[in-house]
Order: C-alpha cells, then structure tokens, then sequence
C-alpha cells in the first residue's frame, strides 16, 4: 500500500501521535495544579509536619501525634482557605503512612479522590536521622539532661545500607497510592529543615565534629533522595533543607531548635519553631499559587 505525500502524512502521524501521548499523560491526573479555595488538602508525615512544641494542640484533648495548630499544614490551610485533613503524627515512619500503627489508622486512609493537595514529610525516622543527633546530644554530657525520658540517653541507632533501599521503595509506594486514591492532587514532599550549619558546631548543637558529620550526611542523603523520588513519580518537591540553610539551630534566627542545656528551658530538640513553620507554609502558598494563576 502507498500513500500520497508520503513525508506529510508521517509529519502528521509524528504529530497525532504526540497529541494523544499528551492527552494521556494529563488524563491520569486532569485537574493536577488547581488549588482552589476550599479544595481539600491532606497533610501527612512525621513530627517536621506534626509540630511538636509548636504552640497550641491541634487535637483536644492533645494526642502523642503532638500536631501543632500553628504546623505548615495548618499556616497553609488558613492562608489559602483549604479544607485542611492533617493526619500528621511525631514519630511516624514510611510504615505508618501506608499502614496502621496500633490504633491509629494508615495515614493514606485519608485521602478521598476529590483530594485537591496532598503534603507529606517522612523519612527521617526510617533512617534515624534526629534520633541520631538526639542521642548523640545526651550522651555529651556527664550525665543525662533533666526531663530525659527514662533518665537513661536513648541508644544511637543502627541504619543499614538496607534502610535506605526500603526507604526509597516505601516513598515510591506512598507517591503511587497518592496518585492512585487523590487523582486529581498534587502532591509535594517537603523535605527536613536544616538542623546543622555547614561546618562548625555551637553550644545549641553539643555534638563532637565526627557526629555533626554524620548527621549532616544523614541529611544531605535524605534531601537527595526525596527529591529525586518526587522527579521520578511524577510528584513535587519543596526543598525546605535549601531554604533554611541559613537559618540552622546555630543561626541568629533558627528555624529549628538546638538540644537543650541543663539549667536551660525545655523545648523539643531538634524540631522546626514556630517561626520555621511560617517560612515553609509561605514557600509552599508561593509554590502552589505559582502552578494556579
């Protein structure tokens, strides 16, 4: 069989078949990008999304989730005007975004198909990253900071090349059931405010230079991968650990707490403050009117 202006019609083939390929990529997810006022909006992760310490309670009576009024999720909510889900919860892993953890449900439960904005921090707990630091903290002192649970330094913890890779499979599931049950959302990983300056130390962050080191790794490997998760499923990304680099718990104006020194007042170690909630809830209403208007 021939065809007449042979160059043309495969011209026209080249570019028939591209405008169904674009039709189908954005029927998988045809209203992705429109964050309108009262849209609903799920608001996963772990303590970084959670709040701990950040004023007020967001659960009365307040929960272990320890969710703070005044988290991103809640900032972002009542900027845009979005019917906010915060299913956030202190400690949290990657297993209890896709599954229960004891009597609290998977937090993925809480997406419905009419989700218009999905935001989730995670991670940090799969690989021991505050952990690490926290432990190391306590344990530079003769003896155990006051209010140490136990009175005992928690054991640093172990982190195996292994956890990393279960790491990255469990992101990868958690963006693909976002996409299967919120279709129409978007979905943006916020990764980890920074916690440590570039190189020193200072006495908010009673760390030997060799544990500095470590946990700056820890954090530098938890940004890259989040990232690239985000890239490779079709998700975004707000690289929270970019934006406070200048704003580490050794800065003039931290976004995240240092450890607390005997004599000291009590706060939650290692944790973004009020003031670094509003810096990540600004970036994010930036990043989604950005895609909006």
């Amino acid at each position: 069989m021939t065809y007449p202006n042979g160059s043309r019609w495969r011209a026209g083939l080249v570019v028939g078949v591209s405008a169904l390929l674009a039709a189908c990529t954005t029927s998988l997810h045809p209203q992705a990008g429109m964050v309108a006022p009262g849209a609903r909006y799920v608001a996963m992760g772990s303590s970084f999304a959670a709040g701990p310490g950040v004023t007020s309670s967001a659960d009365q009576p307040a929960t272990r989730c320890a969710r703070s009024t005044d988290n991103y999720a809640h900032l972002l909510a009542r900027k845009l005007g979005l019917q906010l889900d915060d299913v956030s919860c202190s400690g949290a892993t990657t297993a209890h975004i896709l599954g229960p953890w004891d009597a609290l449900p998977p937090q993925i439960d809480a997406l419905t198909r009419d989700t218009g904005l999905v935001t989730i921090t995670i991670g940090g707990n799969d690989v021991g990253y505050i952990g690490g630091l926290g432990s190391a903290s306590c344990r530079s002192f003769a003896a155990p900071p006051s209010g140490t649970p136990g009175g005992r330094c928690p054991a640093p913890p172990q982190v195996l090349e292994a956890d990393w890779a279960k790491l990255d499979t469990a992101l990868r599931s958690i963006a693909a059931e976002v996409h299967r049950r919120a279709p129409m959302a978007r979905l943006i990983f916020v990764d980890y405010v920074a916690v440590l300056p570039p190189v020193e130390t200072c006495a908010s962050v009673p760390l030997s230079r060799a544990e500095a080191d470590t946990g700056r790794a820890t954090a530098r490997r938890l940004a890259v991968l989040t990232a690239r998760v985000a890239a490779e499923t079709g998700s975004e990304v707000l690289k929270a650990s970019d934006l406070s680099s200048a704003h580490t718990a050794c800065s003039a104006e931290p976004w995240v707490n240092g450890f607390p020194l005997p004599g000291g007042p009590s706060f939650v170690p290692y944790h973004p403050n009020a003031r670094g909630m509003a810096a990540i809830a600004e970036a994010l209403g930036r990043q989604i009117q950005s895609r909006t208007t």
